[in-house]
């Protein structure tokens, strides 16, 4: 996903989790489908496993595993943080609230203090106890500066084992909203392993043979797989009273559209988490595939995308075009044209459905913008952007040409075509807009410079809190490489000062939360300084050839992510797993 030269990561790098799989799903050149499209290839220790014993899945991985090490959220093989290495809590997107895993609880015990009781009986892989010790050196570890949750040790001044089973938080000011995203984030390492490992080794070590506290271990790698064993001594089997059904976990590293899809016809692949353009047919057909609705969009939304314009570039640094903009883009051609409908059009505000309680209304009736190209030309007019030389596009207000372009990775088939359309109806409204599609790693570098006029993004996911949203948009001070916030260079300190102040609500404050919410849209929808344009998809698409009992919004199904997505697992992925049954039998 990230480059893995590419090591300064801030504070919300779990939310890279799923931003190259966005496009990814169809983008590889078509491959053979001979070796892979019936059973996934005996490669490794997987040939030999029982398949009705095994979980094939896909979606996540871009190549060979690059590494099991926790602490790189954005590159590790799929599985590393979820099914080995695990974190105090869970969060349940659907409940709302923090799920106890690691931590039987935690609270506040005044403004700056946190404690968490950790359960007795959790063990790591190797059989040694679980203690508070090792919580507070898992924390510890961000005091290294490459470390990605190193800004966390801006506001904890100290972490301590009061006792065994009881770990204390100590803060210099109480960021609660992001304090409750940290709890089911960052993963705990067992000390007596990690204990003495240098700076380069925690960031880019690649934890061959990992040892976590985890329903499953290690058990083998090649070029396009991991194959996980399942613990029979995991301690949650007693304590959570849940255990995950598949006896192994393969993980395929991503194979292109056809052959993905071949293997969940072939029954080959139990769960495919890749974007598939015309999945509605397979799941209206009857090939035993199913998603999470069985009607559009058929997926959960995971994500939005938005359109980011370079706001210290001409005219993107003016408010007035930047709204123009917004309303000039046919987001619907977007949704039914590019997608059949697999996702929805975003709201005003970018957030998320599960997020709709905290939408203003009245802020969006007031201050929103919907697609109307007429509107956009009339905006722009009254904004002194005007067709000079009746070529049908405007020029900016002192005369000089406006030619933008908007860059999206090559070979991501979706986004590439969102783009063009994006092109065409800002044309229609008198922008001259051009797509270009470089090289994810070449785009990744130019967006974190700010070398660019526009670009798709979608690097935050669902999360406990919009917060996480807002201070992607917001967050300052710009620097130098915006490796993960803030691509736009937007610089509003009202609004920054805001995101900051919403922090320090408390999570079970929810009128609190939405005070200031209201204060953060009404600037965004007056400056529009990123576009929400759609949700993107939970991409799920099983078989229920081997394992049946899917998460979907059946009555009576279970309502869970179903997911091995990065940094997913503690929001639903892994209850998932403890969810399916075998389909026969």
């Amino acid at each position: 996903m990230q480059t893995r030269a590419r090591i300064l990561i801030p504070l919300l790098a779990a939310g890279l989790a799923a931003a190259a799989c966005t496009g990814g799903g169809g983008t590889a050149a078509p491959t053979p489908a001979t070796s892979q499209a019936g059973s996934p290839p005996a490669q490794g220790n997987a040939g030999a496993l029982p398949r009705n014993e095994t979980l094939y899945t896909t979606g996540t991985q871009w190549g060979p595993p690059a590494n099991f090490n926790p602490i790189r959220e954005w590159d590790s093989a799929t599985g590393t943080k979820g099914l080995v290495y695990e974190t105090l809590f869970h969060y349940d997107p659907n409940a709302g609230k923090l799920v106890p895993w690691i931590a039987e609880s935690g609270s506040w015990t005044d403004d700056k203090t946190y404690e968490a009781k950790i359960r007795q009986g959790v063990t790591w892989a190797d059989g040694k106890p679980l203690t508070a010790k090792d919580v507070a050196f898992s924390y510890g570890l961000g005091k290294m500066e490459t470390v990605p949750f190193h800004n966390i040790w801006d506001w904890l001044e100290n972490v301590e084992a009061v006792d065994d089973q009881t770990v204390r938080f100590s803060f210099s000011e109480a960021n609660y909203q992001e304090w409750d995203f940290n709890l089911y984030s960052r993963v705990i390492v067992p000390e007596h392993v990690w204990t003495g490992r240098s700076e380069e080794d925690v960031l880019n070590g690649v934890n061959e043979n990992p040892v976590g506290s985890g329903a499953y271990k290690y058990q083998s790698h090649d070029q396009d797989r991991v194959v996980w064993v399942k613990r029979d001594d995991w301690w949650g089997k007693t304590a959570l009273g849940m255990e995950p059904k598949p006896k192994y976990i393969v993980d395929v590293a991503n194979p292109s559209n056809e052959v993905a899809m071949g293997m969940l016809l072939q029954k080959g692949l139990d769960l495919s988490n890749n974007f598939m353009p015309g999945v509605a047919n397979l799941i209206n057909g009857n090939f035993g595939i199913t998603s999470y609705y069985d009607e559009p969009p058929y997926m959960l939304s995971a994500n939005t995308a938005w359109l980011v314009p370079n706001t210290t570039k001409k005219p993107m640094d003016d408010p007035a075009f930047r709204k123009a903009l917004a309303t000039s883009v046919d987001v619907k051609k977007i949704v039914e044209g590019v997608y059949g409908n697999l996702v929805k059009a975003a709201s005003p505000t970018g957030l998320l459905p599960q997020w709709d309680q905290f939408v203003d209304q009245a802020v969006v009736s007031s201050d929103g913008f919907t697609f109307n190209t007429d509107e956009a030309k009339k905006m722009l007019a009254d904004a002194g952007y005007r067709d000079r030389d009746g070529d049908g596009l405007v020029e900016n207000k002192d005369g000089s040409k406006i030619s933008l372009t908007i860059e999206v990775p090559t070979g991501w088939t979706d986004w590439m075509e969102a783009a063009r359309v994006i092109s065409s109806s800002g044309k229609a409204a008198g922008i001259e807009i051009t797509p270009e599609f470089p090289d994810f790693n070449a785009l990744v570098e130019k967006r974190g410079k700010g070398n660019f006029d526009l670009v798709i993004n979608n690097e935050r996911q669902l999360s406990s809190s919009p917060w996480t949203y807002y201070d992607y948009m917001f967050q300052l001070p710009i620097r130098k490489v915006q490796n993960t916030t803030n691509f736009g260079r937007y610089e509003n300190k009202e609004a920054w000062e805001l995101v900051q102040q919403l922090d320090k609500v408390k999570t079970d404050d929810v009128e609190g939360m939405k005070e200031v919410i209201s204060k953060i849209q009404k600037i965004h929808m007056d400056d529009m300084p990123i576009i929400p344009l759609w949700y993107n998809g939970m991409w799920a698409q099983a078989s229920n050839a081997t394992w049946k009992n899917w998460p979907s919004a059946a009555e009576g199904a279970p309502k869970h992510a179903p997911t091995m997505w990065r940094n997913w697992m503690e929001l639903g992925g892994f209850e998932t797993l403890t969810q399916l049954q075998p389909a026969a039998g």
